[in-house]
């Protein structure tokens, strides 16, 4: 208790807050370190995850669409036999699905069968006498909506889901009749596998719940129940008519500890030691300070009581008396005066002994001091050394006071003692006042330096973005309060290409000359910050030596001028978003918003040029992104759709092929064709991903067609330049089932076909051999050459557009045509006119040995249906 009592004392009670504290907040981080840890592994078994459950959705979903596209067939036939229906449902087998068996049941009883080895007993099953498949197959009639079932135990064996579609054939007068049902048993196990949840995932656990499609209230069917109750990485699977609840946990639970959570414990225990020891020992010096204050109170209170007792105790202390007859010149000294002076032995002492043993450094000063005592009558009060015998010296204080004597004469009486251990001890206590003072000058240095490195950016020495949003939140401290501001926020061009051929080297001169340039550019009375990698800000107010717009200018064009780092030459350009207050108490932090908004723009119409923000750019910027979120809700839910376009023989008549073209199938806005949302898909790098829609979907439209007995001879997709530059386009072509020299890539002339592009080049060789055509769209409007031509040897050419229509009235136009043609003929490369719009156009291009033709004097682009039906009846003959 009493070393307690000691710790929680005033001077302690600092350090013992400070610990707490300190304690507290290390706590705090080492809870939040932990949190931080834990949210990153979720997001690593999530980023796992998700591709298992989107392969595990696309599977069933596309496994449903091949049945659907049976059910298409089977509503136009529905008299089939089971030849046809084996024939159809052996069309859908080939694909990559994991349809284990298909059956038909026209009024409820199963005659229709794939495949019909080890399923002979299905024929004839009457499902309203089943009392297993009766109440399921009901729901199925009552409802007209497909059901999935399982996943189930299968009597022949395996577990599998079930499918059960009802089917509606046209019963005339605008209605539809019940014609019965059909099912599709789906391989459990091979769905499994080929969704991954199979393979040795590096690092996680999987369960799926939702037996029926129940969703997370369903029964756990794959994996361990447990995992949904140690807090997964949960999504939903979404099925056709319900939805399954997947979840994953890392491969042996959640950890309970961060990895490096002793590394910041170690530092919390640290840095508390480097606040909490200070604190203590000032607390200690403090309470040894209290402590001789008390001592010297004490010895206050008996100052009096021992007055008495002077005499007796300089006796016996180590103090020496002298008195000084100032008449006479006698001097009197005590035995300890004797030995202060090593003179033990002496009998008799004067004026002149005092004076000899005087230090030559201090004799002038000493002799000069007791004079004026002697003269004013003062007390005297000296310090001084002495030099003994031996030859050291010895620190002496002197004191004395006059007085007149019993015989009336005037005398000097004083002490003497030894002080040398209170000098030497007051030199150190001076020394070490002087380092703490240097110290403290140090600290004070490091202290502006840490403020300037916290402020600043280390590599350029601008200020860094937390010294902007000092300057934002406190603009009054920094700016004139009526002045309007205005930010340039400026991007590097062509930095990213520096950082990674050249090296990070290359890359900080790169920015410390960006540096220099826009200090040398801007005013003294602008902000220039350096905002991250290779942004940077200038803010300035209104009143400057020029425009904005002539500031931005100015550096645009010193940042055009080449740079030379080693031995290259390094070109860097620069984009700037211009945005300035209305008045001055517009709020900065939305300014420089508004400044970044106008940099995307500059940097979306080609980079290197400054815009300035408007009212006009923020609405189409919000429009723009409005319109690239509805493109990604679009891509999510599959709303972009491939509509066909014939191309036909002139001289047969005949469909020599189709071109897909993508169309949007916008939930509000209805039907859109590409010019109101490629230029956004560009900018938002999703054009890939549309063109890989759409050729999946022409991929399984040929199957289709031909299970229909609809002979499409070659389907065109386009291919975009950002797909064909993907070093991974032929691994994902290749998972794909194309049939061969029924499919060609259509390129853009646009695309420039440059040599030195090897990926380019390589890909195109690729799809070659992968039995796929290459045919070169808008021929005549982009950068394509005889020896592009005879270089890349593309099966088809497709004159535009726009040098077709004017053939009817332009001679020259003619003649063009004409001459693309033979060239085209010449090299053994077929050429297909586009834009053909009347029957005089189709005339005109067949005389001249056109190869193909594609326009609306034949057909409209149509889905996928209306295109079978076009087909089927020939309705371009009646045209």
């Amino acid at each position: 208790m009493k070393r307690l009592s000691r710790v929680l004392t005033p001077s302690y009670l600092p350090a013992v807050i400070a610990a707490f504290v300190v304690l507290v907040a290390g706590i705090l981080a080492d809870n939040q370190n932990q949190v931080v840890a834990e949210a990153r592994l979720r997001a690593r078994v999530a980023e796992e995850l998700n591709p298992i459950r989107s392969k595990l959705e696309a599977n069933v979903n596309g496994n449903i669409q091949l049945v659907r596209g049976l059910i298409g067939t089977l509503v136009t036939e529905p008299g089939m036999d089971q030849k046809r229906f084996a024939a159809l449902s052996r069309s859908i087998f080939t694909e990559r699905s994991q349809l284990r068996s298909i059956a038909a049941a026209p009024n409820l009883v199963v005659s229709l069968v794939y495949p019909l080895k080890g399923n002979e007993k299905a024929l004839g099953l009457d499902y309203r006498k089943n009392e297993l498949q009766r109440a399921a197959v009901m729901r199925v009639k009552d409802t007209r909506q497909m059901v999935l079932a399982g996943p189930v135990d299968l009597v022949q064996g395996g577990r599998g889901l079930i499918g059960r579609f009802p089917v509606m054939i046209n019963a005339g007068g605008g209605s539809n009749r019940f014609w019965g049902i059909v099912s599709a048993i789906i391989d459990i196990d091979r769905l499994y596998r080929d969704s991954g949840l199979l393979s040795e995932q590096p690092g996680i656990d999987i369960a799926i719940a939702g037996r029926d499609g129940t969703g997370a209230e369903g029964q756990v069917f794959f994996g361990d129940p447990a995992i949904f109750k140690h807090s997964p990485v949960g999504m939903t699977v979404l099925l056709p008519g319900g939805s399954w609840r997947i979840a994953a946990v890392p491969r042996g639970g959640w950890p309970t500890t961060a990895g490096n959570a002793w590394f910041i414990r170690g530092l919390i225990v640290l840095g508390g030691l480097m606040i909490i020891l200070p604190m203590v020992l000032t607390g200690r010096l403090m309470s040894e300070r209290q402590m001789n204050i008390r001592a010297l109170r004490h010895s206050k209170a008996q100052l009096q009581e021992l007055s008495h007792r002077l005499k007796i105790a300089l006796d016996s202390s180590q103090i020496g008396i002298w008195e000084l007859d100032i008449a006479s010149g006698k001097l009197l000294w005590d035995d300890r005066m004797r030995e202060l002076y090593g003179r033990a032995g002496s009998t008799r002492e004067t004026y002149e002994d005092w004076r000899s043993a005087l230090y030559s450094d201090d004799l002038q000063r000493a002799e000069a001091e007791f004079a004026e005592a002697l003269e004013t009558g003062d007390a005297y009060n000296s310090d001084f050394r002495i030099c003994l015998p031996d030859g050291s010296l010895r620190h002496i204080r002197a004191i004395g006071s006059a007085y007149i004597g019993a015989d009336g004469m005037r005398k000097v009486v004083g002490v003497n003692w030894d002080v040398t251990a209170d000098f030497e001890t007051r030199e150190t206590l001076f020394e070490a006042k002087r380092m703490a003072e240097a110290h403290s000058v140090e600290l004070e240095a490091a202290r502006h330096r840490m403020e300037f490195n916290a402020l600043h950016d280390p590599l350029t020495g601008l200020p860094n973005r937390r010294f902007l949003d000092q300057v934002l939140a406190e603009r009054n401290r920094h700016f004139a309060p009526e002045a309007r501001l205005s930010i340039f926020h400026m991007d590097l061009d062509r930095f990213k290409q520096i950082n990674d051929t050249l090296g990070h080297a290359a890359g900080d001169e790169i920015l410390r000359h960006a540096a220099e340039l826009l200090r040398g550019n801007a005013d003294a009375r602008d902000f220039v910050a350096r905002i991250g990698g290779d942004e940077f800000v200038i803010v300035r107010q209104d009143g400057g030596m020029e425009p904005d717009a002539a500031l931005a200018s100015r550096i645009i064009e010193a940042m055009s001028v080449p740079v030379r780092y080693k031995d290259q030459e390094c070109r860097i350009g620069v984009s700037i978003g211009i945005a300035a207050q209305a008045k001055a108490t517009d709020d900065l932090s939305h300014v420089l918003v508004n400044a970044d908004i106008a940099l995307y723009e500059a940097k979306r119409r080609g980079r290197n040029r400054h815009e300035t923000f408007t009212g006009e750019l923020k609405t189409a910027v919000f429009k723009t992104k409005q319109t690239a979120d509805e493109i990604l809700r679009g891509l999510e839910h599959n709303e972009f759709i491939a509509h066909f376009q014939p191309q036909f023989c002139p001289r047969s008549l005949d469909i020599t092929g189709v071109e897909a073209l993508a169309r949007w199938d916008h939930p509000s806005k209805g039907l859109l064709g590409p010019h109101t949302f490629l230029k956004t898909a560009e900018d938002i790098n999703v054009v890939a991903s549309i063109d890989q829609a759409i050729l999946e979907q022409a991929l399984f439209q040929i199957y289709r067609w031909e299970a229909g007995g609809i002979h499409i001879p070659k389907v065109s997709v386009n291919l975009s330049y950002a797909r064909l530059h993907d070093e991974n386009l032929i691994d994902r072509l290749e998972q794909l089932q194309i049939p061969a020299g029924r499919l060609s890539f259509e390129l853009l002339e646009s695309i420039s076909f440059d040599e030195s592009d090897v990926t380019v080049l390589s890909n195109i060789r690729r799809i070659k051999e992968l039995g796929i055509d290459i045919e070169i769209d808008d021929f005549g409007t982009g950068y394509a050459s005889i020896l592009s031509l005879l270089k890349l040897t593309p099966r088809r050419l497709k004159i535009d557009r726009q040098l077709v229509l004017p053939i009817l009235d332009s001679p020259a136009e003619k003649r063009l045509v004409e001459s693309i043609i033979d060239i085209g003929t010449s090299l053994g490369i077929e050429v297909i006119a586009e834009g053909v719009e009347t029957l005089e156009h189709a005339h005109i291009l067949k005389e001249l040995g056109c190869h193909g033709l594609q326009g609306y004097a034949f057909a409209r682009p149509m889905n996928a249906n209306d295109l079978a039906t076009f087909a089927f009846e020939r309705r371009w003959l009646a045209a």
